[in-house]
């Protein structure tokens, strides 16, 4: 009797350290599963800097911040009329208003420096404009070029309207060392304002595409005879232009920021003018 339960206890025992055994094996097989290997990586992959960074090309500059770009889209290249944000440069090709000092200036280093170049348009909160352009920062290589207008004066801070603000300090800071030196827009005094630019405070300084419309001067004339009168002097009159503004849409007029285009004025035309009252392109 003592021997059947001698081997009752013995086989209890065995069939518990066989169950413990099996039960720690499952865990420890369960926790291998599940916990990563020491050289796995839990890093994520990472993401673009920015992802609001688009590839593009320059197709035209219309003047010193307003450029036309093309990039793909969706496989096809679309195009569209840029607007740098949080800069201004002197107008010069605004139908309603004559070249402004330094307009030309400006035009000339963006047509210098952007023309068929691969750009790269960063954008900001709000995307557009009231007139549909794409507002963006524009970089060149490793510079933004919005900063170079700043930094060589041919651009002042403006239009700071908010969310679109992200670098309205920066620009500041760059904007205080163009004047600080002097440079194009920042040589005549008053000339650049919070409030925009100011054309009549440009005197003896001025810009090429600022120059006085020349004196009239008087012809020479041949010495009289003795007792005829003295002719009166012959004044040439100051030479005449005419403007080449030529827009083939109101949509390319609006795009470079024109519109109510007056019979009469740059860059009115009878096609544009689809109700025949005298002004093209109305808003």
């Amino acid at each position: 009797m003592l021997h059947e339960m001698f081997k009752k206890v013995l086989i209890s025992s065995i069939a518990l350290t066989v169950f413990i055994v099996t039960g720690c094996s499952q865990q420890t097989a369960v926790r291998t599963a599940v916990s990563p290997s020491p050289s796995a990586s839990t890093t994520p992959a990472s993401v673009p800097a920015n992802s609001k960074m688009i590839p593009a090309k320059i197709v035209r500059v219309v003047d010193g911040d307003t450029m036309k770009v093309s990039f793909q889209e969706s496989g096809k290249v679309k195009e569209e009329t840029i607007r740098l944000l949080l800069v201004d440069t002197p107008e010069s090709v605004a139908p309603d208003k004559p070249v402004q000092p330094f307009a030309l200036e400006a035009s000339k280093f963006a047509k210098d420096t952007l023309t068929d170049k691969d750009v790269r348009l960063e954008l900001d909160v709000s995307e557009r404009d009231k007139y549909g352009r794409l507002l963006c920062y524009l970089y060149i290589g490793d510079k933004m070029f919005n900063e170079m207008l700043l930094e060589n004066g041919y651009a002042r801070v403006a239009y700071i309207y908010p969310p679109n603000v992200k670098y309205v300090d920066k620009f500041r800071e760059i904007q205080k060392a163009a004047q600080l030196k002097g440079v194009n827009i920042w040589s005549v005094d008053n000339y650049a304002q919070e409030d925009g630019f100011h054309e009549n405070t440009v005197k003896d300084n001025q810009s090429p595409s600022a120059a006085a419309t020349p004196v009239p001067t008087a012809a020479p004339t041949t010495a009289p005879t003795a007792g005829q009168p003295t002719p009166s002097p012959t004044v040439k009159p100051a030479p005449t232009t005419e403007s080449n503004v030529i827009y083939n849409s109101c949509a390319e007029a609006k795009a470079a920021g024109v519109y109510n285009i007056k019979r009469g004025q740059p860059g009115y035309s009878s096609k544009l003018d689809r109700d025949n009252d005298g002004v093209a392109c109305e808003k």
